[in-house]
């Protein structure tokens, strides 16, 4: 499990106060909503905003690709990946 995404599951966890989940519970792969993990549209918001403030990242809501960003710890930590080389 890299750094990233083990911060990551860590951060969910912490800011949307899953208290039942611990960071071997989240499966990489795993689906983040509905299915998998179970957040939902106000979680995606708060983590909008997880990303802002500990990875200085902008969430465009508009994006069509923000659904495929968002879908697994995998698919996150690629993204912000992406973003902090192409920044």
């Amino acid at each position: 499990m890299t750094e990233l995404k083990t911060e990551l599951k860590q951060l969910i966890i912490a800011e949307l106060d899953l208290e039942d989940i611990t960071v071997e519970d989240i499966n990489d792969a795993d689906a983040l909503f509905v299915e998998g993990l179970g957040l939902d549209s106000i979680d995606a918001l708060e983590l909008g905003l997880i990303l802002k403030k500990h990875y200085d990242i902008k969430i465009d809501a508009n994006s069509e690709e923000i659904k495929q960003h968002f879908s697994s710890i995998n698919a996150l930590s690629a993204f912000i990946t992406h973003t902090r080389t192409t920044a």
